[in-house]
């Protein structure tokens, strides 16, 4: 069993920063792909980005280019998502997630990811 954690969270104003993070415990997380989810209320869970298990390969979404650096360190077994330029509209409850390697072509779709955090909440606002 794998165990994720999110933390990083918070409130921020428009244009500011969050740095999330993502730690892993019980099965080497390091073969695992991660990806970042995002829900806002009355929506639906949506991929923000993904990184490959040597980090080499990284995709986001079209709304957060540019603006967010995913990146994963896993001798600490520890994925991060950066965000700048924070805007209202990425107000949302923020999800880790790990999934196989073979999963990697499509890793912007919750499904088939089988282990996830339990959020951290994100609110961008003055």
């Amino acid at each position: 069993q794998l165990q994720l954690v999110e933390s990083g969270g918070g409130l921020v104003q428009p244009g500011g920063s969050l740095t999330l993070s993502c730690t892993a415990s019980g099965l080497v997380s390091d073969y695992h792909i991660i990806g970042w989810f995002r829900q806002a209320p009355g929506k639906e869970r949506e991929g923000v980005s993904c990184i490959s298990t040597g980090g080499a390969w990284t995709k986001y979404a079209d709304s957060v280019k540019g603006r967010f650096t995913i990146y994963r360190d896993n001798a600490k077994h520890t994925a991060y998502l950066q965000m700048n330029s924070l805007k209202p509209e990425d107000t949302a409850v923020y999800f880790c997630a790990a999934a196989a390697p073979n999963l990697l072509s499509n890793c912007m779709g919750p499904s088939g990811y089988a282990y996830w955090g339990q959020g951290t909440q994100v609110t961008v606002s003055s």
